[in-house]
């Protein structure tokens, strides 16, 4: 993936948080900032918005909630990552790899962060 294909953050964030299993809107800017210890916060117009971009680019869709999920009082809208999201995410992080390792070889990274 060129440079120029560069995920945005707040993608890159939510594609992560549904690596492993569908989640609705909430439960993802949960994951997000407890993963991130807060410094990436997604705010609900950031956030729905995004998820509306990632739909249409065919990287996540819209499946229906999982038995037992807590619907607080509504109708929760779960996404999954699509094949075409796993192989985006997939090659951004790699993408991403390629950059720390060239700042670990150029000795960039301090002890505690390499």
């Amino acid at each position: 993936m060129p440079d120029s294909d560069a995920l945005r953050p707040h993608w890159f964030h939510i594609l992560l948080s549904l690596a492993e299993q569908p989640m609705h809107g909430t439960a993802i800017m949960e994951e997000v900032r407890e993963r991130t210890g807060g410094t990436v916060m997604l705010w609900p117009g950031t956030l729905y918005g995004s998820l509306s971009d990632l739909e249409t680019r065919g990287w996540i869709a819209e499946v229906e909630a999982p038995e037992g999920a807590p619907t607080e009082g509504g109708k929760r809208r779960f996404y999954e990552l699509t094949r075409a999201g796993k192989a985006c995410l997939s090659a951004e992080a790699t993408r991403l790899d390629a950059y720390v390792r060239l700042a670990r070889e150029r000795r960039v990274l301090d002890e505690a962060g390499a």
